[in-house]
C-alpha cells in the first residue's frame, strides 16, 4: 500500500513537470533560452534537456538540494522545472523522516502536507496567480530548504549587528555553570539507561564533579565537561522510585508520575498539569530543560507529554526564554526511521522521526526556543549535538575544535 502511495506521488510530480514542459517549452529539445536576456543567440540544448521528463525527474531525485538549485540556474527551462511545488512536496515527504534534528527556526509547516494535491487541471503558470491571492499555495521548496540539515544554515536569520557586539562583550564576562533539569519517559522506559550511559562515558562527557548548590529533595545534580572547556550541570528528575520504574518497564505498564499534579482539562479537553512543589523549586533555578522522549513508539499518551512540558515552561517558574532540548531517544542503533513503508511492512524496530516527535509534543506552539535531536542511549549518538545547541542558547560561546 505504501509503495503504491509513493508511486502515485511520483506519477503526480512527473505529470506536473510534463504539463509545464509541454505548455511552456514545447520545443525544448531544439533550443533553450539563457536565464538572462543578454541578446545572445539561442543556446543549443544539452543532453539532459533532451531526456524524457520521467528520466529528468529521476536524475533530480539523486541530486542534493544545493545541486538542484544550481541546476535551476542554468536556463529558464530548468528554473521552471525545479520550482515545481509538487517536486519539493515529494522531497519533503521522502526526506523529512531521515532528518536527525529540527528546531523552532527550521520546523516545516506540517499542515501543508495534509492538504490534498493540486487539481489535475492546474499548471505551473498558476504559481504567479497563487502569490497574488490572499491565501497562496504552500511554498514546499522554501519549507524544504529551511528544514533540510544540509542547507538550513543558509536560511537561518542572521544576527543583528548590536546582537553580535552584545554577545562579544558577554563572552568576556565569566558566566556561571549552566544548570539543566532532565526528565521524560525516555529516561525510564528504554532497555538502556541514558543517564547511566552518560555518567560512565568519560570519552563523551567527562564528569567534572558535584557542585555545592543543593535543592531540597533533589540534590545538586552532576556536572559535566563539554568540549574540555565548558562545564554544565544536569539535575535528573524521575517520575517515581527505581523499583516502581523497573517493574513498570518490564511489565510495560504506566506509572503514576509524581513530578506533576493533574489540575483538570482546558477548553479543548487537553490535560493541564502543575509541577509538584519540589519540581517547582527546580524550575526556578535551572537555565533550561532536557526532555528525554521515547522514540521507540509513536504513542501520544493522551497529550500528557505535551502538557507536562508546558507545565515546566510556565513563565511563573522562570524566564520564558529558557531553551528546551528534546532528545528523541531509542535504546540501540538497530532502530530504523519510522516511515509509511515500514508501518505497512510490520517493522518492529522503527523510531519516530524527530519532525513527528516535535508535532507530537506540541513544540511548534511553544514560545521558548526548542530543538529535537535524535539520540541513541547505548552509543550516546546525537547527544553532543543537542548539548552544544543547549549551551549556545544559554549564552555559552562554543568554539569548533
Amino acid at each position: 500500500m505504501a509503495a503504491k502511495i509513493q508511486q502515485l506521488n511520483q506519477s503526480v510530480v512527473i505529470r506536473s513537470l510534463r504539463r509545464f514542459r509541454d505548455r511552456y517549452f514545447p520545443h525544448s529539445g531544439q533550443s533553450v533560452a539563457p536565464v538572462e536576456d543578454t541578446g545572445q543567440e539561442e543556446v543549443t540544448p544539452g543532453f539532459l534537456d533532451n531526456l524524457p521528463v520521467d528520466l529528468q525527474f529521476l536524475v533530480m531525485t539523486f541530486l542534493s538540494p544545493a545541486d538542484i538549485c544550481c541546476l535551476g540556474a542554468t536556463s529558464r527551462y530548468w528554473r521552471g522545472m525545479v520550482r515545481d511545488p509538487l517536486l519539493w512536496r515529494f522531497f519533503l515527504l521522502r526526506d523529512m523522516p531521515h532528518w536527525a534534528s529540527i528546531d523552532h527556526l527550521t520546523m516545516p509547516q506540517l499542515e501543508m502536507l495534509d492538504s490534498p494535491l493540486v487539481n489535475e487541471d492546474e499548471t505551473l503558470d498558476d504559481r504567479e496567480e497563487w502569490e497574488a491571492k490572499e491565501n497562496p499555495k504552500p511554498d514546499y521548496m522554501a519549507e524544504y530548504l529551511k528544514g533540510c540539515p544540509s542547507c538550513r544554515q543558509q536560511w537561518l536569520p542572521s544576527k543583528a549587528p548590536y546582537e553580535v557586539v552584545t554577545s562579544f562583550f558577554q563572552s568576556l564576562v565569566p558566566s556561571s555553570e549552566p544548570r539543566y533539569a532532565m526528565f521524560g519517559p525516555g529516561m525510564e522506559q528504554l532497555d538502556v539507561s541514558l543517564v547511566t550511559r552518560i555518567m560512565h562515558a568519560p570519552d563523551v562527557l567527562p564528569v567534572s564533579g558535584t557542585p555545592h548548590r543543593q535543592i531540597n529533595g533533589i540534590g545538586s545534580g552532576i556536572s559535566y565537561m563539554f568540549n574540555s572547556q565548558h562545564k554544565f550541570n544536569i539535575l535528573t528528575l524521575y517520575s517515581t522510585n527505581r523499583a516502581e520504574r523497573e517493574r513498570a518497564r518490564v511489565e510495560k505498564q504506566s506509572i503514576s508520575n509524581k513530578l506533576f499534579n493533574l489540575e483538570g482539562t482546558d477548553e479543548s479537553g487537553r490535560p493541564v498539569y502543575s509541577p509538584a512543589p519540589h519540581v517547582q523549586q527546580v524550575c526556578q533555578v535551572v537555565d533550561g530543560f532536557i526532555y528525554v522522549a521515547n522514540a521507540e513508539h509513536d504513542r501520544d499518551e493522551g497529550g500528557s507529554e505535551a502538557a507536562q512540558i508546558r507545565a515546566v515552561l510556565n513563565p511563573a517558574w522562570g524566564s520564558a526564554s529558557r531553551p528546551l532540548l528534546v532528545l528523541s531517544c531509542v535504546s540501540r542503533e538497530e532502530w530504523e526511521v519510522l516511515t509509511p513503508h515500514s508501518l505497512h511492512t510490520g517493522g518492529s524496530r522503527n523510531r519516530v522521526p524527530c519532525v513527528h516527535m516535535a508535532k507530537r509534543l506540541g513544540l511548534p506552539q511553544l514560545t521558548n526556543p526548542w530543538m529535537v535531536q535524535d539520540a541513541v542511549a547505548e552509543s550516546l549518538s546525537g547527544l553532543l549535538d543537542g548539548i552544544s545547541w543547549l549551551l549556545r542558547c544559554s549564552g555559552v560561546k562554543i568554539h569548533a575544535r
